[in-house]
């Protein structure tokens, strides 16, 4: 089916990218708020993970996944990783919108916050940078910031091991002395940690929010969507997905069909590409 693109619509589809299997919350977000639109998600498998390498490799891994994107005839390019998006500071990338994760989500953590005592989960790589805690005292100079890396919440992720005795063992270990410190809101700062929300609910109780990637990136594009910053695709628009690996994987094939068939009204396709 041709894609079209005029001032008031473009069916053109929205590019998403990330390491792993992480980025699919992001995506599984997305999807859900704009069942019209249709996406390509590239994921990097072939590289993961990013949490551990450095700023510069990251962003020239960034860099290569945009080009292909952008190769693809994407409308938009959503940056569906912490570590990488603190590499990226364009807002825009061969004439297309860049969107990060790091900024809707520190916007939302200080929409949310009460006593403004705000948690950010991240790798170590996200939280060596500073960047969620220097956002996030940008917009609220009085918060109070407290940084927790979790790096083994992402191979629990990519395992599967979403609410397993291990993992909340693991989760409680590493977030106890953040519930001790009585923060109100906690911005999960890996795209893979939304899949363990219930293992991290747990240690903090209901009465914290929790504050998830893919659904401030979704009220932002709401957002430019509504005051057509992007055009939006046609409504009733018949919508597709694929999920382009830089190395086959029935494993992350999986994973991605049980995360998104209640979002899914229509068939993923996948492939194996080279962004290089």
């Amino acid at each position: 089916m041709a894609l079209s693109f005029t001032e008031d619509h473009d069916n053109r589809p929205i590019g998403v990218f990330d390491s792993g299997i992480g980025g699919i919350t992001v995506l599984r977000e997305l999807v859900k708020a704009f069942p019209n639109e249709s996406f390509l998600y590239l994921g990097d498998t072939a590289r993961l993970p990013y949490g551990s390498k450095s700023g510069d490799t990251v962003k020239q891994y960034s860099q290569q996944n945009m080009k292909f994107l952008a190769s693809r005839d994407v409308k938009a390019i959503v940056v569906a990783c912490n570590t990488a998006s603190t590499q990226i500071s364009e807002s825009s990338f061969m004439g297309l919108p860049v969107y990060n994760v790091i900024d809707p989500g520190s916007a939302l953590a200080c929409a949310r916050t009460e006593n403004k005592k705000i948690a950010v989960l991240a790798t170590r790589g996200t939280i060596s940078t500073g960047a969620y805690t220097k956002k996030i005292q940008a917009i609220l100079p009085d918060a109070e910031v407290l940084t927790q890396a979790c790096p083994l919440f992402v191979p629990l992720a990519e395992e599967g091991w979403y609410d397993d005795p291990l993992t909340n063992l693991v989760a409680f270990r590493y977030l106890q002395h953040l519930k001790a410190a009585d923060v109100d809101t906690v911005v999960m700062g890996c795209t893979h940690y939304p899949l363990l929300k219930n293992s991290i609910r747990k240690v903090f109780g209901n009465h914290v929010h929790l504050v998830d990637s893919g659904e401030a990136i979704s009220l932002l594009l709401a957002e430019d969507f509504k005051s057509k910053k992007i055009a939006p695709a046609e409504e009733n628009q018949h919508s597709t997905l694929t999920i382009a690996l830089t190395d086959a994987s029935d494993h992350f094939e999986n994973l991605s069909n049980e995360l998104l068939c209640a979002v899914m009204s229509s068939e993923i396709h996948f492939e194996t590409v080279s962004v290089i």
